[in-house]
C-alpha cells in the first residue's frame, strides 16, 4: 500500500515548471466541473505560451500531490464558493500555503501569475496569507 503521508515534490524555479497551474473541480457534481472547464479554459487562453493544466481524477490531496511530484508551482481549486462568491483556492507548491483569490479577472489572475512565474529571482518560499493577498488583490 502507498504511504499517503509521504509527499514527492520537484522544487524546480517555477519558470521552468513544465506545468505552471493546474485547475481542479473540488468535486464533479453540482455544477463543479463545468465552472472548473470554464475557468480553465479562460486561464489558459489568459496565460498564453504557459500550459495551465486540468486534472478531476482521485482525491483532491492526491491531485496535489501528483502536481507536487512534477514540479506544478500552482494549483486552483474550484468549490461551492467559488459559486457564490467568484473566489477559488490557490495553493502554492513550495509552502502549501493556501489563498482565495478572484476568478471573475481571469486575465488579472493570469497576469499576476505569470508575473511569479518570471520573477524567478524572487522566491515563493515562506510567502504569508497577507502577501499573498495583497497580490491578488482587486
Amino acid at each position: 500500500m502507498e504511504d499517503e503521508s509521504k509527499r514527492d515534490l520537484l522544487m524546480i524555479p517555477p519558470h521552468l515548471a513544465p506545468i505552471s497551474v493546474a485547475v481542479f473541480p473540488l468535486m464533479k457534481k453540482d455544477g463543479l466541473l463545468e465552472e472548473a472547464k470554464t475557468i480553465h479554459s479562460s486561464l489558459n487562453r489568459a496565460m498564453r505560451g504557459r500550459w495551465v493544466a486540468f486534472d478531476e481524477k482521485g482525491a483532491i490531496g492526491r491531485r496535489y500531490r501528483r502536481n507536487d511530484s512534477i514540479g506544478t508551482p500552482f494549483c486552483l481549486t474550484i468549490d461551492h464558493q467559488t459559486l457564490q462568491d467568484g473566489t477559488a483556492t490557490l495553493r502554492e507548491r513550495d509552502s502549501m500555503n493556501q489563498t482565495r483569490v478572484d476568478v471573475r479577472n481571469v486575465n488579472k489572475l493570469g497576469f499576476e501569475l505569470e508575473m511569479k512565474l518570471s520573477n524567478h529571482h524572487q522566491s515563493l518560499d515562506g510567502l504569508s496569507n497577507e502577501k499573498w493577498k495583497r497580490i491578488f488583490e482587486t
